[in-house]
């Protein structure tokens, strides 16, 4: 009988991960009780900690020193300084994700989206709705402006902080 609970353990473990990888997340933690003093606790990361960010981010800016004189001679150098200013993320009038989950771009399957590209938003306006935890969160408009793109897709997985819509 354990034997066969560690063998659903190490399924249900390793499925965990691949919805980790699946659906681009950093991080999943769940617990499973399976009686009063019985319990599955588990966390999978793509992180082995927060001290090792710091490290694998020095070693990227030691790289680039001599990346640009290797690539100076392809053309291909002179794409990443352009994709560097139009980051999403950087833009001013991007409206970022405030909590993990779920994109949906109209109130239910079938209706109008909230937002169109173009489309002229006020302040408070829903723009989408993130669900997090079975609960529909919408997101509103921290100004008024024009949609002037739309970072995500309908049903996309999206995290904190993930650019969804530039207004400007």
């Amino acid at each position: 009988m354990t034997e066969n609970r560690h063998e659903a353990d190490v399924a249900f473990i390793k499925a965990l991960a691949e919805l980790l990888r699946e659906n681009d997340l950093a991080e999943l933690r769940v617990k499973r009780d399976y009686g009063e003093d019985d319990s599955l606790d588990v966390r999978v990361s793509r992180v082995a900690s927060t001290a090792a960010a710091p490290v694998q981010v020095a070693v990227p800016a030691a790289a680039p020193a001599p990346a640009p004189a290797a690539a100076a001679p392809a053309p291909a150098a002179e794409a990443p300084a352009p994709a560097a200013s139009d980051d999403p993320a950087n833009h001013p009038g991007a409206v970022t994700s405030p909590m993990v989950g779920t994109v949906y771009m109209q109130p239910e399957p079938g209706a109008d989206p909230f937002i169109t590209v173009g489309q002229h938003v006020n302040e408070g306006d829903t723009l989408l709705i993130v669900e997090a935890m079975k609960t529909m969160n919408q997101i509103p408009a921290p100004r008024a402006g024009t949609v002037k793109r739309i970072l995500v897709e309908d049903g996309a997985a999206v995290e904190f902080g993930t650019p969804l819509v530039i207004i400007e």
